[in-house]
């Protein structure tokens, strides 16, 4: 099956602050959708996220169709590609699904605004329509290399 290529990313929108403005521009097209990378199959590649309270997962591109789950349970605010400002409570075992066709993608980030540690499970799935994004090394724990 041939993969689609994603290579051009929009604008941070302009209503946002400038040093929101700056992260997005530097980062949209960022495949390290969570904070670790854990497993890698020709199927599959499985992520861990967790934030402290006040820590952020900058910007980051989703292009494949993907999974996460909520493990802990806590509130966040997401800033979107699209201009959106989201505030979200979520809830242990909280699983949401989504899938993108050839050429679509989401940018966005995540702060945890809440007392506790936020933990999330994302699995991508690497038979999507788009070809998967390149992660950083760093990203990538000792099996997943």
């Amino acid at each position: 099956m041939t993969k689609h290529v994603i290579r051009a990313w929009p604008a941070p929108p302009a209503h946002w602050p400038p040093e929101v403005q700056a992260r997005f521009a530097a980062r949209a097209g960022t495949g390290n959708v969570g904070t670790q990378l854990v497993s890698v199959t020709e199927r599959v590649r499985v992520w861990t996220l967790t934030l402290a309270p006040g820590a952020r997962l900058d910007f980051h591109t989703h292009v494949l169709d993907y999974f996460w789950t909520c493990l802990s349970g806590g509130s966040a605010r997401s800033h979107y590609g699209d201009g959106r400002i989201v505030d979200v409570t979520y809830f242990p075992g909280e699983t949401q699904h989504l899938s993108f066709a050839a050429g679509g993608f989401m940018t966005h980030d995540l702060e945890n605004r809440g007392a506790a540690d936020l933990v999330f499970t994302t699995v991508e799935f690497l038979d999507s329509p788009n070809a998967p994004l390149p992660v950083d090394a760093a990203v990538r724990a000792p099996a997943a290399a």
